[in-house]
């Protein structure tokens, strides 16, 4: 897979990209990470980059021109399936699901939103469509860009190591994912649920389903309501909901 990001402070991705899974993907030919720099493909001397909105109001605009030019050198040449998207808080919200559209992607092109916004005829002429990783506001679309490149990339083939790893995250079935433990067996008084240590491989993959949605009932109910359980699910959640109420 390809990923590009068009961003006015292209520095900021050496460190976070440069590391760990990301790294070993991109040395293993899995992965190509490129960034572009808009004030590249602004004009005139100083390079300028936005403008104040017209009608009035605070804050400066990004200007339309060195985003379509940026975009555009990225886009001239065929590469698959392609997605550009802009990265801002009016966009769709970035969940698993919507990670795994992406993933399917041969090329994605993430455009950096900075300052008060960028020009809407961006948003309806030149992106496919906005994404936002959450209900809260940045300072520009530079950590957004990298949590869907961290997002994406678990998901492609053989970046992880194990086919199976990224199927055990949470939210990746719809639930949080069940508590997990190592060595030592026991430390400073606190042990190990003993039946992970059993050797029963067909209780421990129960206790693990239960835990995941008792997790889930706790911290994120909301996810119950956009799956369906049916047969083992729906009997370790009659047993959850039994265990709260007799204490």
């Amino acid at each position: 897979m390809r990923i590009d990001i068009v961003s006015l402070f292209p520095e900021m991705f050496d460190g976070p990209l440069g590391h760990s899974i990301i790294k070993r993907a991109c040395d293993a030919g899995l992965l190509s990470i490129g960034v572009v720099n808009p004030r590249d493909f602004a004009e005139g001397k100083h390079r300028i980059v936005d403008d104040t909105p017209f009608g009035g109001g605070s804050g400066m605009v990004m200007k339309p021109d060195p985003l379509f030019l940026a975009v555009e050198s990225l886009t001239g040449e065929p590469a698959g399936r392609r997605r550009v998207i802009l990265l801002c808080p009016g966009g769709n919200r970035l969940d698993q699901a919507k990670v795994r559209e992406l993933a399917g992607y041969d090329h994605l092109v993430l455009v950096c939103g900075h300052y008060e916004g960028v020009d809407e005829r961006v948003k309806e002429h030149l992106v496919d469509e906005a994404v936002s990783i959450g209900d809260y506001v940045l300072t520009g679309g530079e950590l957004p860009a990298m949590v869907v490149t961290d997002a994406v990339a678990r998901l492609i083939p053989g970046v992880l190591g194990a086919a199976d790893a990224a199927e055990h995250d949470s939210f990746a079935a719809g639930l949080l994912e069940y508590p997990q433990y190592t060595r030592p067996r026991e430390f400073r008084g606190w042990e190990v649920p003993e039946i992970l240590v059993s050797g029963d491989h067909a209780k421990i993959a129960r206790w693990r389903r239960k835990e995941s949605l008792r997790r889930t009932l706790a911290v994120r109910p909301d996810l119950l309501d956009k799956i369906e359980l049916e047969g083992l699910d729906a009997v370790l959640l009659r047993e959850i909901l039994a265990e709260r109420e007799g204490g």
